[in-house]
């Protein structure tokens, strides 16, 4: 798989100055519980990529619950944790890869290659029982020169087009209850954006790693031949289909502020029943 490694590969790598660990385990609903667990213990070598610190900029009326950070800011903070267009990275968390393919997808869209998502996460490491440390590495700062992919992001424009059936494929990947408008524990209004079909993040996972590419074709099956943009509530989990579709050799984009931006316009269409194809 092109963007997913195991735990054996990085335990192999730990000696490895040029392979970084990045942990992204982050909470919502404890916004300073994944930094404690990653002072506590975290793989050896690993720094910390705080979701709303680091890889998400000040929440406004428009642009979602997760916007992109200053671009600058971010370049400065990958500085500080010593990645350069050198390093190969590995980012983990503890949540089905959501937060750690937010950053995975953040390097990309910054033109860094070697970027990896841990299979299995955080859990799969203990479960091997493979070593943690409560150390923090010294990092020598470094040069990161980006190179923007902003052909990796949709707009609310397009996306507003892409409403218009058949011109775009628009993927949702919360849960099916927070799709049907069901359930909306986070943002102020239930439903979908029209047009929206529904594939939850999770079941590109399967007991904890990575379903097989040819698993994947399966799911994303229809998918393949359109442009395809995704979302979530807030440009996380949207980051988990897109890491799927990519290992299938399919390219598609982020609408960042997703839901949460969709749904703060008191104009804007919101659909609440199921998509007429599965």
């Amino acid at each position: 798989m092109k963007n997913i490694v195991s735990v054996d590969w990085l335990y192999n790598k730990l000696d490895d100055e040029q392979v970084v660990p990045v942990d992204c385990r982050f909470y919502l609903q404890n916004k300073d519980q994944g930094q404690e667990e990653y002072h506590d213990a975290h793989i050896p070598g690993a720094r910390y990529a705080d979701l709303e610190k680091n890889l998400s900029g000040p929440v406004r009326d428009h642009g979602g619950r997760h916007p992109l950070p200053d671009l600058d800011q971010f370049v400065k903070f990958l500085e500080s944790i010593g990645i350069d267009h050198t390093k190969t990275i590995v980012a983990y968390d503890a949540q089905n890869t959501a937060m750690a393919s937010r950053f995975w997808w953040m390097l990309k869209y910054l033109g860094h290659e070697k970027v990896y998502v841990l299979d299995g996460g955080f859990q799969a490491w203990e479960k091997k029982n493979y070593p943690l440390t409560e150390k923090l590495t010294d990092v020598e700062k470094v040069t990161f020169t980006p190179k923007v992919r902003k052909e990796m992001v949709a707009d609310l424009k397009e996306v507003q087009e892409g409403t218009v059936k058949g011109q775009v494929t628009l993927i949702d990947a919360r849960d099916e209850p927070r799709y049907l408008g069901q359930s909306e524990p986070i943002d102020p209004k239930p439903g979908h954006i029209p047009s929206a079909i529904n594939r939850f993040f999770m079941e590109n996972i399967d007991q904890g790693k990575w379903k097989s590419p040819d698993e994947l074709k399966q799911r994303f099956n229809g998918q393949m031949d359109q442009q395809v943009i995704n979302y979530c509530g807030s440009g996380v989990t949207a980051c988990v289909n897109i890491l799927a579709l990519d290992e299938i050799g399919k390219t598609s984009k982020l609408y960042v502020g997703s839901w949460s931006d969709w749904s703060s316009y008191e104009d804007h269409e919101i659909e609440t029943k199921q998509e007429e194809t599965q």
